[in-house]
């Protein structure tokens, strides 16, 4: 019978959750145990795919399609592990699936009633997440934090099924403990509050993860132990890092492995972090450093600059960079800042290479073309995702092949120059105004064309990579561009369509329609990223 481990959060958001999921997992995962996880969102929304990045981070793409939140990127990148859409759950889809049960008469006519149904159907769906995947864990985060009345009811599921099976569920409440600068001591209370709040909702934690900027001390941990009622050892330090990456190392160092081994009263099969061991290793020795700029338009939100809306782009970067051996200094750089002001253009002749991200909408793609030109003229290697891919096709068709008006009709509905343009599937959905889930999402075959930068990174004739965008290359212009100098290196078989761009005579300029970075691993950076920044090693 499968374990389950629920991971929640006190204090304030972006504790480190999702990390500490991914963690947890990936420590059972190396003594032998097959574990799988599941991340539950409590917005209404019935997945992520139409919400905003700034406001909610990066939307993550499965194989099967689904729009999820950026931690199950996390999830598989550390258990090396494809996931689908039963590993992510929302409110919207729970209700979504209750009212449809209910008026399909699955509840043979009995009131429907918000506890138990709901809290029963979030337990269905992680049960069968364990059935399917055969999983000897499964790690459940809950989003928000405890106290917030969005999660009570997973707060509830969790409850019931540790009501029902005691040894086989454990919950661990992941909490910030500050450290008063003027003070200079490092305060519990907050942690204190959380976990009484998780009382009231009927749950004792098996574990407290103490989240700061230092590890936790003997007296810290005996504070909060005793004040929260649970043994000193099955308080865990969690000490801020360098790269999330060393987590499964602390908590293995924290005896956390063996301690929740000891609660369900299972034995290690194996104990081998042995590759995560080198990876951090790796990661920490010292290296010659990359400058990396990306041209974007999701990271601003007032005076502050978030990472999270391109969390995966940074973590292949990451994972290319460290396979050869070099240090990544990632850059932001501001697409509208090019648009008012081209001047500001040259500086990008300071970095070893340019991404140009995938995005939605108008603003800032003015400047990302200038951007592109820029890079195009000067021989800078570039990496083009997704709107980066059609955005490189319009700056080469206006500056190349003299199509002055050329643009996407996401810009610009009734151009006459569409060299991007919707798929004709796509002009029905928007028609109807059907935007949830509707775009070429999910894993799409792409052949690779030999003898071209995307043939020798991959290596092999037929991918596989996801998708997440309405818009393509337009094959009406397709023969005007090639016969100017531009490469179709990467063409789906299925419909005809244009998947990867390249030039010749250039260090590095390489285009995808697809999003690799959702691909990439710690352990097993993804081809394309290994060939820019072995490029963008060259040009430093």
């Amino acid at each position: 019978m499968p374990q389950y481990i629920f991971v929640g959060g006190g204090v304030m958001s972006s504790v480190g959750k999702g990390a500490a999921t991914a963690s947890i997992g990936k420590m059972l995962q190396s003594k032998g145990f097959k574990v799988s996880a599941v991340k539950i969102d409590p917005y209404i929304n019935v997945d992520a795919g139409t919400m905003n990045p700034i406001e909610h981070g990066e939307v993550f793409v499965t194989d099967d399609g689904t729009e999820c939140d950026q931690d199950l990127g996390n999830y598989e990148r550390f258990l090396n592990e494809n996931l689908s859409t039963e590993n992510y759950i929302t409110t919207g889809r729970v209700y979504q699936s209750v009212i449809k049960k209910e008026r399909n008469l699955g509840f043979q006519g009995r009131c429907v009633e918000v506890v138990p149904d709901i809290p029963n159907e979030v337990i269905s769906r992680i049960e069968k997440v364990a059935k399917k995947t055969k999983a000897d864990f499964v790690m459940i985060e809950i989003g928000g934090t405890v106290g917030e009345y969005q999660n009570l009811l997973f707060l509830e599921a969790a409850r019931m099924m540790k009501l029902r099976n005691p040894r086989k569920t454990l919950f661990a409440l992941v909490t910030f403990l500050p450290t008063i600068k003027t003070i200079g001591e490092m305060k519990t209370k907050p942690t204190q509050t959380s976990a009484r709040l998780l009382n009231e909702a009927g749950i004792q934690p098996d574990f407290i993860l103490g989240r700061a900027s230092v590890p936790l001390d003997a007296p810290r941990k005996r504070k909060i132990s005793v004040f929260c009622n649970l043994d000193s050892r099955d308080v865990i330090s969690a000490p801020d890092v360098d790269s999330i990456y060393e987590i499964p190392l602390n908590f293995e160092k924290e005896g956390l492995g063996d301690r929740i081994l000891k609660k369900t009263g299972l034995k290690a099969k194996r104990k081998d972090l042995k590759e995560w061991k080198e990876l951090v290793t790796r990661i920490k020795r010292k290296k010659k450093p990359i400058k990396i700029g990306i041209v974007g338009k999701y990271f601003e939100t007032g005076s502050f600059s978030l990472m999270d809306s391109y969390i995966s782009v940074i973590e292949a970067i990451k994972h290319a960079s460290w396979s050869h051996n070099r240090h990544p200094e990632i850059h932001w750089l501001s697409a509208q800042k090019f648009e008012k002001n081209p001047g500001a253009l040259k500086e990008l002749k300071d970095y070893d290479g340019i991404i140009v991200p995938g995005g939605f909408g108008t603003r800032g793609t003015e400047g990302k073309i200038r951007a592109i030109g820029y890079i195009r003229k000067n021989k800078i290697p570039f990496l083009g995702l997704c709107l980066g891919m059609q955005l490189a096709t319009v700056e080469f068709a206006r500056n190349v092949c003299g199509l002055k008006k050329a643009t996407s009709t996401e810009f610009e509905p009734n151009s006459k120059q569409p060299v991007i343009d919707f798929m004709p599937e796509q002009k029905e959905l928007i028609k109807h105004k059907k935007y949830g889930a509707t775009m070429r999402l999910g894993a799409w075959d792409c052949q690779v064309m030999p003898k071209t930068i995307a043939g020798r990174a991959y290596g092999k004739g037929m991918i596989s990579e996801r998708h997440r965008h309405r818009y393509e290359l337009n094959n009406d212009y397709r023969d005007l561009l090639v016969s100017k100098g531009l490469i179709v290196s990467g063409v789906n078989p299925e419909k005809d369509l244009v998947e990867i761009i390249e030039l010749k005579n250039h260090p590095f300029f390489v285009a995808v329609q697809f999003h690799p970075e959702l691909k990439s691993r710690p352990l097993n950076p993804h081809p394309l990223f290994k060939e820019f920044i072995k490029a963008s090693a060259k040009k430093k």
